[in-house]
């Protein structure tokens, strides 16, 4: 099955979704591990926009990118309350320990504001987070 057809049914199985929009870029950003100018263009069409909007709305949020990046993704909250727990001390030895072969990206807010520093990998979550066990989750993936 080429990649088209393959977004093509993703658009189809969001159809009847009211606002799909985002729930077919979150699809198609999860199987090819990114939005890029063709499927842009097969979402658009299936969903009666202009590219341009479909564009807009990947080039928005920071969750969609143009190209894949294969390495794993941690996400470590830098929100004002796990800032307050110590967050910003931790970031510089997350970024060694990852080196090239762990993404780390910067998010605000996760939703543990009581339960942080915290960190989400894929989908889950790792709350309580010291330098010592940040350095240790990096060096997991």
């Amino acid at each position: 099955m080429t990649r088209t057809i393959r977004i093509a049914q993703i658009c189809a199985n969001h159809a009847e979704l009211e606002g799909p929009l985002l729930p077919i870029l979150h699809a198609v950003q999860g199987e090819f591990g990114c939005v890029d100018a063709e499927a842009e263009r097969v979402i658009a069409s299936a969903l009666n926009l202009s590219r341009a909007e479909v564009h807009g709305v990947v080039s928005f949020y920071h969750d969609f990118t143009a190209t894949p990046d294969p390495r794993p993704c941690l996400e470590l909250c830098r929100a004002e309350a796990c800032q307050a727990r110590g967050v910003e001390a931790m970031v510089a030895a997350a970024e060694t320990a990852a080196g090239q072969r762990v993404r780390v990206r910067t998010v605000y807010c996760l939703g543990l504001c009581s339960v942080g520093p915290n960190a989400r990998v894929g989908d889950d979550l790792h709350a309580r987070l010291d330098e010592t066990s940040l350095v240790k989750l990096v060096k997991s993936l």
